[in-house]
């Protein structure tokens, strides 16, 4: 008989308790993928994989162990319990550590209305085959492109179950289809390459191969003939693929294992102006079909929706049990953990109150700057907020694209970039991460 993560996870308990463990939670991952990848017309690799990883962790008062396996038998999950008890008995006490509360857990959710399961059949491989051609085909097919390094399409499926010692057991199942095309434009040094892709929840929302490849190769090809730009002082758009990247730095920030440490350059920030006065950031686990939702944190507290920035003002850490009573708050129910660690916060899909002009109005607007659409590399200061990155994008001089640029360097301190930002209306909606394309003035530009 073929179990179930639930009966993993219950038997899981069984032998934590009796291998003498205080408390306990497990939680127990089944998956099964198949994905392709194409060159020159031809299938290049197939790659099919089914396993189920299950994680334990053990309490003996304050201290703490945690084991993983991908082995279901019961005398694995028995010797688990065993070598997890005595790896607890050895470690150091942690006054943060433990369960949740039964009062705090999560007691009811729709998973129904979260949508994280596509009912459709899986696809067949030959039809994996088919759009991953159809992306590298019309990729070539645009003029200039000269060849496609990569073009795949995959589906997969997993199930989740956490259970725990304190009452509680859930779990969900999520699918997920996506197609990619990597396009190259030019010859020898002058090469360049560009990407499109995308991946959803539903295989009817994704959209089709040729578009993507499509895309894919008009990017690569716009890209020839890339320069450096001037150094000095320039208003920076940064192109919505890449946009979110600059809040994915305050979410970090706002990390509640983050401000517990004193690594932050927001640790003093609470209730202050983080960004203009007219932006929320707006984090919403709820929404349907959406790679980032979820009925219930890894420590099966419920999620929540919640504005983490309002009207430019920071309101609250993102925070998980330990790093909640590390700092005397409550959590927000943004724990999340794999098999091998300890929970730890993180944030769900995120939403940036969008602007009233598009993208083409702000490079209208900016006259002469910078339309950043590929970062490379990071130095990131934590505690100061300094900023570096490398980037490419397009060189625009009086509100017009007039050429492609590489090899620069954009940099300044995120504290001053985020309160002068200046959104478009441009996000995708049915991205986690829904940030538009965003306009920030006086950057440092170092170039040629």
């Amino acid at each position: 008989m073929t179990l179930t993560p639930e009966d993993i996870s219950q038997s899981l308990m069984d032998a934590a308790r009796n291998a003498g463990a205080d408390a306990a939670d497990a939680i127990v991952i089944d998956g099964s993928s198949v994905s392709v990848e194409v060159r020159s017309g031809a299938l290049e690799h197939a790659e099919r994989s089914e396993g189920t990883d299950l994680g334990l962790r053990v309490f003996l008062g304050q201290r703490q162990a945690i084991v993983s396996s991908s082995d279901s038998r019961p005398e694995t999950l028995t010797a688990m319990a065993e070598r997890a008890v005595a790896m607890a008995r050895e470690a150091p006490e942690d006054p943060f550590t433990g369960l949740a509360d039964a009062a705090q857990l999560a007691t009811d959710w729709d998973l129904p209305a979260l949508e994280l399961f596509d009912p459709t059949p899986e696809p067949a491989a030959e039809d994996l085959l088919h759009d991953a051609l159809a992306a590298e085909a019309t990729a070539l097919s645009v003029h200039g492109v000269s060849q496609v390094s990569d073009a795949a399409a995959a589906y997969g499926t997993h199930r989740v179950h956490l259970t725990a010692t304190n009452g509680f057991s859930g779990g969900y199942a999520r699918s997920s289809r996506s197609t990619t095309c990597v396009a190259i434009s030019g010859e020898g040094t002058g090469m360049e390459r560009d990407y499109d892709g995308d991946s959803r929840t539903f295989q009817s929302d994704l959209r089709s191969p040729e578009e993507i490849g499509r895309t894919a190769g008009e990017r690569a090809v716009a890209l020839v003939g890339a320069q450096k730009p001037t150094t000095g002082t320039f208003p920076v758009l940064f192109d919505e693929r890449i946009s979110s990247s600059l809040i994915g730095h305050l979410l970090g920030a706002s990390n509640g294992a983050a401000i517990a440490r004193g690594a932050s350059w927001l640790k003093d920030c609470l209730g202050e102006q983080v960004l203009p006065d007219h932006l929320s950031l707006i984090e919403d686990p709820h929404r349907p079909r959406i790679a980032g939702s979820r009925p219930f944190d890894a420590e099966g507290l419920a999620t929540q929706r919640r504005a983490i920035v309002e009207n430019g003002v920071l309101t609250g850490w993102t925070l998980d049990l330990s790093s909640a009573r590390k700092l005397d708050m409550t959590s927000t129910g943004n724990a999340a953990r794999g098999v091998s660690g300890p929970p730890s916060p993180s944030n769900w899909n995120l939403s940036l109150t969008q602007g009233t002009h598009s993208r083409q109005d702000l490079l209208r607007d900016m006259g002469t700057g910078l339309l950043v659409t590929s970062m490379i590399g990071s130095t990131i200061n934590p505690n100061t907020g300094d900023y570096s990155r490398g980037a490419s994008g397009f060189w625009v001089e009086n509100g017009e694209i007039t050429h492609p640029v590489n090899e620069c360097t954009i940099a300044g301190n995120l504290r001053d970039m985020l309160k002068r930002i200046i959104p478009a209306n441009d996000a995708r909606p049915y991205l986690s991460r829904v940030v538009p394309s965003v306009l920030i003035e006086g950057m440092t530009l170092a170039g040629s």
